[in-house]
């Protein structure tokens, strides 16, 4: 099956539970493709091909992990996805599973999750503010790990925030799908050590 088949089902599959549950505001989904797919897909383009575990934090509805999945079959990426609410993980099986990919779907928190190994990449779209969701990140990433974060208009306040608690490498890409966000790509993270 084609890379933009298998996102046509995975559309038509969200569309369908979406009706009785909440994975996107029905606002957007007349805009699933640019406002949702495509904003995912852009990652693909700051991955390197070094990263190869991928956690995906506050998976939702799927975005950004289930499209990278579909655009990374065959390259032995495996995906894990965090979604704490039930109906939601259960939605990311099921889709996992009709379309045959290499991710593994975890109903927890973030901060629950029991891992000890860490991840080549973390994404996160529309989950927390950068301090918190550094904080959430900041244990699944080892020392070449890097994390791709989807951000709006008020990231270089988000930045700022950040900076108070954590020091970390930071490089902002302009989003394609959205004027006013960026893609931030943060390395080198850590804490900051209290005085």
């Amino acid at each position: 099956m084609s890379q933009v088949a298998d996102l046509e089902k995975f559309a038509a599959l969200l569309i369908k539970w979406n009706a009785a549950q909440n994975l996107v505001s029905r606002e957007t989904l007349d805009q699933l493709w640019p406002r949702h797919i495509e904003d995912s897909l852009q990652l693909m383009d700051r991955f390197r091909l070094s990263d190869q575990k991928i956690l995906d934090i506050g998976s939702g509805g799927g975005f950004p992990a289930i499209p990278l999945a579909i655009a990374s079959r065959d390259t032995g990426r495996t995906f894990t996805l965090l979604e704490p609410v039930g109906k939601k993980a259960a939605f990311l099986r099921a889709a996992a599973r009709e379309l045959n990919l290499p991710m593994t779907v975890h109903s927890v928190r973030a901060q629950d999750f029991d891992s000890r190994e860490t991840f080549d990449l973390v994404t996160s779209r529309a989950l927390a503010a950068l301090p918190g969701l550094l904080d959430l990140a900041r244990r699944f990433l080892g020392p070449e790990s890097r994390a791709l974060l989807h951000k709006g208009r008020e990231f270089r306040r988000e930045i700022e925030e950040a900076a108070q608690l954590f020091d970390f490498d930071v490089l902002e890409h302009h989003s394609k799908t959205d004027a006013g966000g960026v893609i931030l790509e943060i390395s080198n993270l850590r804490a900051k050590s209290a005085r």
